[in-house]
């Protein structure tokens, strides 16, 4: 079943996996250490975020190493964009009026 990226970062537990792999790979029992939970929850966390291409595996040696995959993070950020646009237009209108306010005041 191919999931959606948002189904993904839906998690708390998963987004917070994305935190700990932001900084550097790790593997699948170094990631574990981080959560009160079992190595199978968190490897099934894992799998939906491979599915969802946002982590991606490398072999090294006998460890599977997860990291980042940053180009996935871009089209949450895309979408996010929208809301960081309307946001910005809305506290730039608060601080005008604010500065109206004062000026009245004085």
């Amino acid at each position: 079943m191919r999931r959606d990226i948002f189904q993904a970062i839906a998690d708390p537990t998963r987004r917070a996996i994305i935190a700990l792999i932001a900084i550097q790979a790790m593997t699948p029992n170094a990631i574990a250490e981080h959560f009160d939970t079992t190595r199978q929850a968190v490897s099934k966390h894992l799998k939906i975020l491979t599915e969802c291409e946002l982590v991606k595996q490398e072999h090294q040696g006998r460890e599977i190493y997860y990291q980042l995959e940053i180009d996935k993070m871009k089209e949450i950020d895309k979408w996010l964009e929208q809301f960081r646009k309307i946001w910005e237009s809305r506290f730039e209108q608060l601080d005008i009026l604010l500065s109206t306010i004062k000026k009245q005041k004085k």
